[in-house]
């Protein structure tokens, strides 16, 4: 092999982990900044409310049906 192939070799190499190593940082990024945007979401919905039906319902099963 000819020095100049292995200094091109040895380039590609750095260039594909440096390249590696920045999509793995932008993309925790952009995890950490959906996980924000959820959070943010759900402290915004409104609290639940409980349930107002009379005592009667729900306290039975029909199981003949």
């Amino acid at each position: 092999m000819e020095v100049k192939t292995i200094a091109n070799l040895a380039t590609t190499i750095a260039t594909t982990a440096t390249n590696q190593a920045v999509g793995v940082a932008v993309l925790k990024k952009a995890m950490d900044v959906q996980a924000s945007s959820a959070a943010a979401m759900l402290e915004a919905l409104p609290p639940a409310t409980g349930v107002n039906n009379p005592p009667h319902l729900g306290q039975n099963i029909d199981i003949t049906a």
